[in-house]
């Protein structure tokens, strides 16, 4: 017994307290001590096996393959281009798309169109729903035009809830809104811009590219202070949800540059920028930990 006591002592663990507990009771004891417990089921999963698109013209390729035109082929989240190598295509690989991912979004589409488009999604049962919305919130052909932050948020937390009543399961992702102005920038000496958005591409951040008096300047400003609170709200309701990624500002930071834009609007992504949007999801959606 003295030396049984030693051994305790120096073991510190793996000793019982009273020979009442030997036998095959304390043999089951310490089988069932050392099993380890389940590993709980993660909320993330970074291989779905399903996506829905939502959101606007970017979603839809807009301008991407032609004039004034959609090309959902080419779509950041669900085409089918090899080139661009969309979300969908990289999660799923290309014989799924056809019954296992669906593009919803619609060019010139609000945030006030995004419950009903969830809503459609949600219908679906995916595995990720991917969105893009309020460039065209901004987008606007004067300032005072631009959608309220408030009503802004209203809408995008109806959308979340319209996808949670139906697909509770669901996983979002959540790209941030361009930075419009860096689209301004980059494009306001271009030939064909000069030539292209006059004719009302985003009037509010566009008119008048190359004024930089004073009014035109605070009106851009104006635009981009906009569009950095839209990308708040996109984050704050996404952080509220256990299933949701946003891209901790990924596209917003994104610089494109002219061969990211298309070359018949330098506005919306060209081919390669929708490519440049496919692997920023991509990493935020198969990432073990969300973006910062």
């Amino acid at each position: 017994m003295a030396a049984a006591a030693l051994f305790c002592g120096a073991a510190l663990s793996g000793c019982v307290a009273s020979p009442d507990r030997g036998g095959a009771d304390g043999a089951r004891q310490r089988a069932t001590a050392a099993r380890p417990s389940p590993s709980p089921t993660p909320l993330w999963n970074t291989r779905p096996t399903s996506v829905a698109a939502v959101g606007d013209s970017i979603t839809r390729g807009f301008d991407a393959c032609g004039v004034l035109a959609d090309c959902p082929e080419v779509s950041w989240a669900t085409g089918s281009d090899a080139g661009v190598d969309s979300l969908a295509l990289r999660l799923l690989g290309a014989s799924a798309l056809p019954s296992r991912s669906w593009n919803l979004a619609r060019s010139g589409a609000r945030v006030a169109e995004l419950p009903a488009q969830m809503a459609l999604a949600a219908a679906e049962e995916p595995g990720l729903v991917a969105v893009m919305v309020g460039a065209n919130d901004a987008c606007r052909p004067s300032v005072d035009l631009m959608t309220p932050v408030a009503d802004f948020r209203a809408a995008f937390e109806s959308a979340v809830a319209a996808l949670r009543r139906t697909a509770p399961g669901a996983q979002l992702y959540v790209a941030s809104v361009p930075d419009l102005h860096r689209l301004w920038s980059t494009g306001r000496d271009h030939p064909v811009g000069r030539q292209v958005w006059p004719m009302g591409v985003c009037g509010s951040m566009l008119a008048d590219a190359n004024d930089l008096g004073a009014a035109a300047t605070a009106r851009r400003a104006a635009v981009r202070e906009r569009v950095v609170a839209y990308n708040g709200v996109l984050r704050d309701v996404c952080a509220r949800d256990a299933r949701c990624r946003h891209d901790g500002g990924a596209v917003f930071d994104y610089r494109f540059g002219s061969g990211q834009l298309s070359p018949w609007d330098v506005f919306h992504p060209s081919r390669d920028g929708q490519g440049r949007l496919a692997e920023i999801a991509y990493r935020a959606v198969t990432a073990a930990e969300p973006p910062a």
